[in-house]
């Protein structure tokens, strides 16, 4: 794939790379286009089945010499790789601006940092982590027992439109850790930055010596997607809706190729009457407002108790209509200060059918006896594709907006009165992904999240548990399963192979096969040996083995 430079966008964009429809070889390509301002960005090609085939079998030949690198050589990767992504964050960040509509800060947030974290937890732990574990190999003494760590293979990645550089590198980064090449499929929402996202993984591997095939990507539409997860590929990680989530299930059970979703969430943030509201509120504006609500760990659901409920929106309601919002600045190094006319808090929604989505689900809402106090509408007079930022109160879970994953800037906020409504509340939701609770008093805050069904749940802050990257990272209930992230991250990108081997040599010992009129009472009384209660009991067992394993030797 070729590629020419831009001239300057409609923002000010420095020169980025830019697809051109004549290098596609192709007779089906995507149109690429800016959301917060609807340029045409370039195109990509929508790649057929034998395309995808053909790089998946690259991706195969280079692992082979990877799979053999030891973990000193993957850690010199990682660690070039970590360099490249900090000398080129501000390229990565305006890439990823122009492609999903979200504003520079963040990208620099979402893309940057926690692919970041990721790269230094692996080189701190990562050989810790699939190093040959031990494990006590019970009655048979005799024997070692370990649990080894090898690479799949090729492993898949299909990515959605929210998080275009980090959607990537978040699976791909343990995965070529493991051993294993990457072949990702971006959403068709965020098909234009790809190629250049991707030349930062491959521009390492190719100074370090190894094949930058060993990294590849694929564009197009859903059959491109279901031609990847059908092309041979050893282990596919998915992150996208419920729906095209059963679609990857039922194309990966044809080969019964493994498969980890996670498939969005539908946050509860609980905040209780003694907590720190001021602080409570602020990262309510976090956990709504970043990426213009567009992540699967959003706050999609605040309960406020009722005794601070009018207070809490009261604070939130001035912060959601200070919101500046509009295409955002793509910030140059070393250009100096901005004003603040010039900043944008909230940006663009990637999808256009995101905007229909929201619309009908605050319209269910308010028709049901939700109020508005701030936005609720398109912001029509921007020009892109703009939804703005919305502050939605007296919510119940009647309506829609309590079930379905709205992946937008909109702040639902309902009340609770005990702490027993609080959680029944949080758990009447089929997603179960992460989750928050804000209380000063510890013990309270524990007893809450430990009843709240979620796959993670932060104390007294929003979204940490994402960043602490030793810690695995996944749902349950319709936000899908499986787990990336800290060890379990890693070992996922492995086939886990048990392995025993002599501690002891002890020869033939005894023949099982054929079968002697003694067998079945020595391992009766071997069984109440190993397994039986008391003293007595297991001596009486031990000497009726020995007699009748004496028997069986002298009627050989």
């Amino acid at each position: 794939m070729t590629t020419e430079p831009a001239t300057k966008g409609a923002r000010g964009a420095a020169p980025e790379p830019r697809v051109t429809a004549a290098a596609l070889g192709s007779d089906r390509a995507i149109e690429c286009r800016d959301p917060a301002t609807l340029e045409l960005l370039g195109s990509v090609p929508v790649m057929g089945a034998d395309e995808v085939r053909a790089v998946v079998a690259r991706a195969r030949v280079a692992q082979r010499d990877w799979s053999t690198t030891s973990f000193a050589e993957r850690r010199a990767v990682m660690r070039a790789l970590l360099d490249a992504i900090l000398a080129r964050q501000g390229e990565i960040c305006r890439l990823c601006v122009r492609d999903s509509g979200k504003t520079m800060v963040d990208a620099e947030l979402g893309e940057i940092l926690p692919v970041c974290e990721k790269i230094r937890y692996v080189m701190a732990h990562g050989e810790r982590d699939l190093a040959p574990e031990k494990r006590a190999s019970g009655p048979l003494a005799h024997k070692r027992a370990r649990v080894e760590y090898e690479p799949l293979g090729v492993v898949a990645v299909i990515c959605p439109w929210n998080f275009p550089f980090h959607n990537i590198y978040c699976p791909l980064v343990p995965a070529l850790f493991a051993g294993n090449a990457v072949v990702a499929k971006v959403s068709e929402w965020t098909s234009w930055s790809a190629a250049a996202l991707v030349a930062v993984v491959r521009d390492v591997l190719r100074e370090r010596g190894h094949s930058p095939d060993l990294v590849g990507l694929v564009t197009g539409y859903g059959e491109t997607g279901a031609a990847l997860v059908a092309g041979g590929v050893d282990k596919v990680f998915f992150t996208g809706s419920p729906e095209n989530g059963k679609k990857v299930m039922e194309t990966a059970a044809r080969s019964l190729t493994p498969v980890v979703l996670e498939l969005g969430g539908k946050d509860p943030m609980i905040v209780c009457d003694d907590a720190d509201l001021d602080h409570a509120a602020r990262q309510a504006m976090l956990g709504v407002f970043t990426a213009c609500g567009q992540m699967c760990v959003g706050a999609e659901r605040i309960y406020v108790h009722a005794r601070v409920y009018d207070a809490f929106v009261e604070k939130v309601t001035g912060s959601v209509r200070a919101l500046r919002q509009g295409p955002a600045p793509l910030f140059e190094a070393g250009s100096g200060d901005r004003s603040r006319s010039e900043l944008v808090d909230v940006g663009a929604m990637t999808m256009p059918r995101q905007l229909e989505i929201l619309e009908a689900l605050v319209g269910d809402a308010v028709k049901k006896g939700a109020r508005v106090l701030v936005g609720g509408q398109r912001a029509a007079g921007l020009g892109g594709q703009f939804f703005e930022p919305t502050l939605l109160v007296d919510v119940d879970h009647s309506m829609r907006i309590t079930q379905e994953e709205q992946f937008g800037p909109v702040m639902v906020v309902m009340r609770f009165a005990s702490d027993e409504e609080a959680v029944r509340l949080a758990n009447d939701c089929p997603y179960g992904l992460g989750s928050s609770v804000f209380s000063r008093d510890a013990a309270r805050a524990a007893r809450i999240t430990r009843e709240v069904r979620a796959g993670m749940a932060v104390v007294n802050d929003y979204g940490l548990a994402y960043m602490i990257q030793s810690l695995p990272f996944g749902g349950i209930g319709r936000s899908g399963f499986g787990r990336i992230n800290g060890r379990e991250g890693l070992r996922a990108c492995c086939h886990t192979k048990a392995v025993v081997t002599d501690r002891v040599p002890l020869g033939a010992g005894v023949a099982v096969y054929p079968v002697h009129r003694e067998t079945f009472g020595v391992l009766e009384h071997a069984a109440a040996l190993v397994y039986g209660h008391g003293l007595g009991a297991r001596a009486r067992a031990a000497l009726g083995a020995a007699r009748g394993v004496v028997r069986m030797l002298r009627g050989r």
